[in-house]
């Protein structure tokens, strides 16, 4: 569905009109730039769109389905952007996806928006305070999406640091239910790499456009600084994971030989005085100690003091 549409001449929100036909009439006519936002539109809707502003049939079809890769392509002089905003779920402590497709043309904007994570409302409020940037064109607004969309990855970087931080304690906690999580983590981690890192080269590629102008280049360049300080922490992240899961699977390892050790020791024990009374319930009438006064109490002490032994013998070794 159609959230906003609206036209922008030099920089200021003049009209609002209420078809898309109208929409693009008066973008000629006022020799302003439209920008029209969508949300999770149907196939029918975005086609109007589509034919209205004559978009590429390949980019199209990218934009109605979701679950697109991130990536920057041109289509002449329209430039097709995916990019995968994300926020911190602090309820479940998970990260959600969302997506957004924009279309950036000389006298347009065009944005899709697929799930919650991917709201805005914000970008055009604080272009539309910005006279100054947005009249720079669609470029502006591209950046400003984009810019938005990698400052929404500071709070989802904090919560993943976070996350790890609690899983190191219940490493060393010894918290049975952690590795289940350090997976899970560990997936969503991956995820959140594959949404950030190939924004990388899609601003790299805009930094390369001869027609921005170098105040443009500047605030890209800033977006550039921000995804790289991102996609290094990522990289940190799944480095220390793969860690905290090595000293997971080692520390299990350990705490299992413990247990194999006590058990071991135990059975020992137990073991002993089994094999003297198994020995003294053989009742051969050869055997002396059957008529020995003594044989009985003898018998007891015997394995009293077996498994006494054999217990301070495990004991000093640590097995028990």
């Amino acid at each position: 569905m159609i959230i906003d549409r609206a036209i922008y001449v030099e920089g200021q929100r003049k009209e609002a009109p209420d078809d898309l036909e109208d929409t693009y009439e008066a973008c000629r006519r006022m020799g302003g730039m439209a920008w029209i936002g969508l949300h999770e539109p149907s196939e029918e809707e975005f086609s109007t769109v589509a034919e209205e502003f004559e978009l590429h049939p390949l980019a199209v079809e990218d934009a109605i389905e979701a679950h697109q890769r991130p990536k920057l392509e041109r289509y002449g002089d329209i430039t097709f952007v995916v990019l995968k905003p994300a926020r911190y779920v602090d309820e479940t402590e998970t990260v959600e996806f969302g997506e957004i497709h924009v279309f950036s043309g000389p006298d347009f904007v065009i944005t899709i928006r697929h799930g919650e994570a991917s709201a805005l409302d914000e970008v055009r409020v604080r272009l539309e305070d910005e006279p100054d940037l947005l009249k720079r064109g669609s470029t502006a607004v591209l950046y400003a999406i984009m810019d938005q969309v990698v400052d929404d990855y500071g709070p989802v970087v904090e919560g993943l640091e976070n996350d790890i931080d609690e899983i190191e304690t219940d490493v060393f906690g010894g918290n049975p239910e952690v590795s289940r999580r350090i997976y899970q983590l560990s997936r969503e981690v991956i995820q959140f790499q594959r949404a950030a890192k190939p924004l990388i080269s899609g601003v790299e590629s805009l930094l390369h456009d001869e027609r921005l102008g170098p105040e443009l280049k500047r605030y890209l360049r800033d977006v550039q600084d921000h995804l790289l300080r991102v996609a290094e922490q990522i990289d940190g992240f799944r480095e220390l994971l793969t860690n905290v899961l090595s000293v997971n699977l080692t520390l299990t390892g350990i705490n299992q030989s413990d247990q194999t050790k006590k058990v071991s020791a135990w059975a020992a024990i137990l073991f002993a005085p089994t094999l003297v009374g198994t020995v003294y319930g053989m009742n051969f009438d050869s055997m002396p100690e059957l008529h020995w006064t003594l044989g009985y109490p003898f018998a007891l002490a015997l394995m009293l003091a077996i498994s006494v032994i054999l217990y301070l013998v495990f004991k000093n070794r640590s097995w028990l």
